[in-house]
């Protein structure tokens, strides 16, 4: 096999992945930082007023408590009105999340909680109020020049600009929350991140491989899940130590249960038990190793669309459009299981994956028993099975062509009218134009 231009998916970081997935790491930085930064600044602070007293420059330092006060009413706002602001914000978010969920799928809410703009939004929404109370905490009843010992300038200064900066992010926040309403840029995220899965599968042609006699089973022994990620290069390392070739026996994706059997072991000696941090299991699918996920949350939206509750048939060609180009972005990928060499060429792991028919009934099985309903998504399919069609090679284009085959004969069993019936058999790549 041919791996030129391949890459290992990259090792496995749980810590990451579990921080990512959280709310609380970043607005808890933020605000650890901004204890630091106000520190900091304080102690420059009175540096400064301490200058200038030694240069006996009284006249600069009244000029500094006089800023200071000036600058006083607008931090005492801003520490007064900043939590009630966020408040109302992220309030009105958790709507729109609600709203999304909803109206597109479950699925989608992990966009909104990786979404970096949010994190960096509530971080220095947060770390802005907590550096406007402790700026104020700074502020001293003496405002004789010969007597204060700090006049808490470039705090005010910096309060103000970190309420500049709340005020841009609030803007983006907007902006991007409410793209991320529309289906457009929602699926458009969701075919980003499966292209980039395709990008990271090998390239070249499989070989047929003998693994030779299975010695051992490696069972699972954490807690129940889906199985989201494998660290490759590790479980690599453990076969070749080992002198054996290990086999992935469930797909990413697959739920697992304490004792699952996850590993076999074909040759040599087996390992004694599952090697540490060999494998992620979460709650749920994600994209990172996932090649057919994103074809799950597009059919899962198409689907929804569908629904006699929601009826929105134009939601669901959108999906058909991304679905299509996942699919012929796999097209010449070859699937189906992926052997992973060690430095030497020796295959160390097997890792079983989705067959190019498992994708195909995957990406139109679904929404196929929805579209006889739709003119509008029925002509789209049959376009967007032909277009796949005429850029598939032979061994590929069966698994097409019976989804289409299924489909005319479903609509002609839906759709009595000889007229409306050759209407929904139109190819359209717009679905009705």
């Amino acid at each position: 096999m041919s791996d030129r231009g391949y890459r290992r998916p990259r090792a496995l970081s749980p810590l990451r992945e579990h921080l990512r997935d959280t709310f609380w790491f970043a607005p808890t930085v933020g605000l650890l930082c901004s204890l630091a930064l106000w520190w900091g600044v304080s102690a420059l602070d009175a540096e400064i007023v301490t200058h200038l007293k030694d240069e006996q420059a009284y006249e600069e330092v009244g000029d500094l408590i006089r800023f200071a006060d000036d600058a006083r009413t607008i931090v005492t706002t801003v520490s007064s009105a900043m939590m009630t602001f966020i408040g109302v914000v992220f309030s009105i978010s958790l709507v729109a999340v609600q709203m999304a969920s909803g109206q597109l799928t479950p699925r989608v809410v992990r966009i909104f909680v990786r979404s970096r703009i949010s994190k960096l939004t509530l971080t220095v929404f947060l770390a802005t109020f907590a550096f406007s109370l402790l700026v104020l905490t700074s502020y001293e009843s003496e405002s004789d020049p010969r007597r204060v010992t700090s006049v808490p300038l470039l705090q005010s200064m910096l309060t103000l600009a970190m309420v500049g900066l709340s005020l841009l992010l609030f803007i983006a926040y907007v902006s991007s929350t409410l793209r991320l309403m529309q289906v457009g840029p929602v699926v458009d995220r969701i075919t980003h991140e499966s292209l980039r899965v395709v990008g990271r599968m090998p390239g070249g042609v499989r070989e047929e491989l003998s693994l030779g006699a299975e010695t051992a089973r490696i069972g699972y022994a954490g807690r129940a899940g889906v199985l989201r990620e494998v660290n490759v290069a590790r479980l690599v390392r453990v076969a070749r130590r080992q002198e054996v070739v290990l086999r992935l026996i469930p797909r990413i994706g697959d739920f697992v249960v304490p004792g699952t059997p996850v590993l076999a072991v074909h040759g040599g000696a087996s390992p004694q038990r599952m090697p540490r941090y060999t494998i992620s299991v979460g709650v749920e699918r994600t994209p990172q190793q996932d090649l057919a996920f994103g074809l799950r949350q597009l059919s899962d939206i198409a689907l929804r669309a569908l629904s006699p509750a929601v009826n929105d048939p134009t939601t669901a060609v959108q999906c058909l459009d991304r679905i299509v180009q996942l699919l012929a972005a796999m097209l010449h990928l070859p699937l189906g299981a992926v052997q992973h060499r060690d430095g030497g060429g020796a295959v160390r792991l097997v890792q079983d994956g989705p067959e190019w028919t498992d994708l195909v009934d995957l990406a139109f099985e679904e929404i196929r028993w929805c579209a006889t309903r739709s003119p509008q998504v029925s002509r789209r399919m049959l376009a967007g099975i032909d277009d796949v069609v005429a850029l598939a090679p032979e061994d590929r284009k069966g698994a097409l062509v019976r989804h289409r085959e299924l489909l005319v004969k479903a609509v002609e069993r839906t759709v009595p009218d000889v007229i409306a019936r050759e209407f929904a058999l139109f190819p359209d790549r717009q679905g009705i134009r």
